[in-house]
Formats: C-alpha cells, sequence, structure tokens
C-alpha cells in the first residue's frame, strides 16, 4: 500500500494530509510561526506518530510560500495546482474554487479530471484576504470563530467605503467609537470581501458547481455572503483548511509533476 504525505505551509497556518493508497488516514493543522521547518517536521510527525502499520517508505509533495523550508522532500509543487486537485478529490463535480487564504484568495477553474484550465490571485492587499477578517476581529475583540455566526445577526451591516485594510481598519475603529453594533461591523467586513471575491470569479467566469476552501471559508456569514454575491450554492468541505495539502499529498501519490 503506497502512503504519501502533502505538507502545505502557509502564511499564517500549515496543514498536512496523509493518504493510505486513495484513502485520507489523517491530516494536521498548526501555526506557521517563524521557523517553517520545524513546523513542517511536527506536522509530520503528528500524522505518523501511533499509526497501525506504519509506512516504511513515504513519498512527500510540500506546497505554499514556505515548501523551500521542508527539507524531507525533493519535491515541490504550485499550490494552485494542489487546491485544484484536492478539491478535485472531495467534490468531482466542481468546476470553479474559491481558496481564501490568510495572505490572498485564488480562484481557479477546472476541468473533469481535477486539472487548472485558468485561475486568478487577488493583489497583494490584506483587504483581498482572510487577513482583513483578522484585523476587525481584533479591533471588535472578538475571535475568529465568533466572527461568522455573530455577522449573522446583523441587521444593518456597515458599508466600508475603502478597498484598504489599514484604512478598513480605523473605519471600523471609528464605527466601534460611534456605538455601531459590532454584528453590523462584522457583517460590513464580509460583505466588503465577498464583493471582491466575486470580482475576482467574474476575471475567470463562474462556472457551477463551485466550492470553497481555505480558512476564510469556515466564516459562515462571509460564504452566505459569497453565496449571494455569485447567485449560487457553495460546496464547503468539512475541514476547508486541509484542501490543498491534500492536493499535495495526490500530487505525491500520482507524481508531482503531472
Amino acid at each position: 500500500m503506497r502512503w504519501c504525505l502533502g505538507i502545505d505551509i502557509g502564511s499564517a497556518y500549515s496543514k498536512g494530509a496523509l493518504l493510505k493508497g486513495w484513502e485520507i488516514a489523517a491530516s494536521a493543522i498548526r501555526l506557521s510561526g517563524i521557523d517553517h521547518r520545524t513546523t513542517a517536521e511536527a506536522i509530520r510527525g503528528e500524522l505518523l506518530v501511533g499509526l497501525e502499520g506504519a509506512p516504511q517508505s513515504l513519498t512527500v509533495v510540500a506546497t505554499g510560500v514556505g515548501a523551500g523550508n521542508v527539507v524531507f522532500t525533493a519535491s515541490r509543487a504550485s499550490d494552485i495546482v494542489c487546491t485544484a486537485r484536492g478539491i478535485s478529490r472531495l467534490f468531482p463535480e466542481a468546476r470553479t474554487a474559491i481558496d481564501i487564504g490568510a495572505q490572498s484568495t485564488r480562484v481557479i477553474k477546472l476541468d473533469d479530471k481535477g486539472m487548472v484550465t485558468d485561475f486568478t490571485v487577488s493583489e497583494k492587499c490584506a483587504a483581498g484576504s482572510g487577513r482583513f477578517i483578522e484585523v476587525i476581529a481584533n479591533v471588535l475583540r472578538i475571535s475568529l470563530d465568533e466572527f461568522g455566526t455573530l455577522s449573522l445577526k446583523s441587521k444593518s451591516p456597515v458599508t466600508f467605503s475603502t478597498g484598504c485594510a489599514v484604512f478598513g481598519e480605523s473605519e471600523a475603529i471609528t464605527r466601534v467609537a460611534e456605538g455601531v453594533a459590532k454584528e453590523d461591523i462584522a457583517a460590513g467586513v464580509n460583505l466588503a470581501l465577498a464583493a471582491k471575491i466575486a470580482s475576482l470569479v467574474k476575471r475567470v467566469g463562474l462556472e457551477a458547481p463551485c466550492a470553497v476552501c481555505g480558512g476564510g471559508a469556515l466564516n459562515q456569514g462571509l460564504v452566505a455572503a459569497v453565496e449571494k454575491e455569485l447567485g449560487v450554492k457553495l460546496l464547503v468541505p468539512s475541514e476547508p483548511r486541509t484542501v490543498t495539502a491534500l492536493g499535495a499529498a495526490i500530487q505525491a501519490c500520482f507524481g508531482a509533476g503531472s
């Protein structure tokens, strides 16, 4: 039985996925921290410890911004390709994938074999990624886990007048001082980010079914806002953060160059 490991070193979180044949044997998530090499080794150790019939040989593919620091693999793969592979494994019917990460948002078109046919990536600004939500959550003194459910309680979402995360943070601070409800500010952030995501989707053209992954997919309010913008129901994995790592594991099994 072939064992394959995918490691995705992201800017905020690092993820791992272990395949035994075609079955998902285990997955793991850790803060990336500043020492990506140690983080990658910790993820590998966590995934392999205590396995019955642990692999004598293991094929590894690394991806993400810190892939070069994964010293126990000689193979690296594009995170765009890995995300497409992971989404296709979970949702074979998906033809568009939206990956909302901490550093950027990516929209990927894929064919019926899970191969990338087109993609686009947000500009290098926190307002187009999950980082914007993290910034505003800090202003509101709430956790990221609370953000999505809180936003769904909004009756009058705030309209953010800027597309910049720095100015958006200042605007949120002003609204808090004015006594605006936290849920209305959170909802406004989700709507602003959803509008940016929709503009990315329009660049490549929406083809349903459409799936969403990355840490942003844990935000129920954001998912609902994107669905409203696009007019489609999104496919959401049970653990959206490990999709790209899963794709890297698939690349390990079937060839990093494929």
